[in-house]
């Protein structure tokens, strides 16, 4: 089941709003996200967070306060939907604003409970979470193709079938992992640790 959180950051290109729309997912406004996706014609079924980027009253009967204040309203949406059932998060919105907010979506991702496909879809890529208990990903990437492999924590990595390949070596958050490339066979890809998957939409 899939569901789409839409973030409080800058407004998505138009390929990705129309991306949105064709998938038929209910759309869940991450705090002012909700306002914003619902200017551009969105409607947004419910909005979750801390609600202080938005007027509760225009929302109401549509809102779950999330007052947790120990994670971001991001962590906490995600949370929300992977308890809920749904096994695909794909979250818009998140780029832009403080920069701070970029590794802390990432980290929102690695704080997330394992069981289900994340990604943040920005204007021209998608970062996508993975995670270790679910086992190996794998996706075919053609010759030249460009993708980029950062981890959230230490740990050992794997991964066959690119043009530069790691045989159970350990990776930190480095540059090491940007921009590797595929050859036209499939990638496979795993680690001991949350990593963080860059490739093109």
């Amino acid at each position: 089941m899939r569901g789409v959180l839409w973030c409080n950051g800058s407004i998505p290109t138009e390929s990705v709003v129309d991306w949105v729309l064709t998938t038929g997912a209910p759309v869940f406004g991450v705090d002012g996200g909700a306002d914003k996706a619902n200017d551009l014609g969105i409607e947004v079924v419910e909005v979750l967070g801390d609600m202080d980027s938005l007027d509760e009253s225009a929302w109401k009967g549509r809102t779950l306060p999330l007052n947790e204040q120990t994670f971001s309203d991001l962590a906490k949406s995600i949370e929300e939907l992977i308890h809920r059932g749904f096994d695909e998060v794909e979250i818009v919105g998140a780029d832009g604003g403080d920069p701070s907010h970029i590794l802390g979506n990432w980290a929102a991702m690695n704080d997330a409970p394992s069981g289900a496909r994340i990604r943040i879809h920005h204007e021209e890529q998608v970062s996508t979470r993975l995670h270790p208990a679910d086992g190996e990903f794998s996706a075919e990437f053609e010759e030249g193709e460009l993708f980029s492999i950062f981890a959230i924590g230490s740990g050992k990595v794997w991964i066959s079938g690119a043009k530069w390949e790691l045989h159970g070596e350990n990776l930190g958050l480095s540059s090491r992992g940007l921009h590797n490339e595929g050859t036209g066979d499939v990638v496979n890809i795993r680690g001991e640790g949350v990593l963080i998957l860059i490739s093109k939409r």
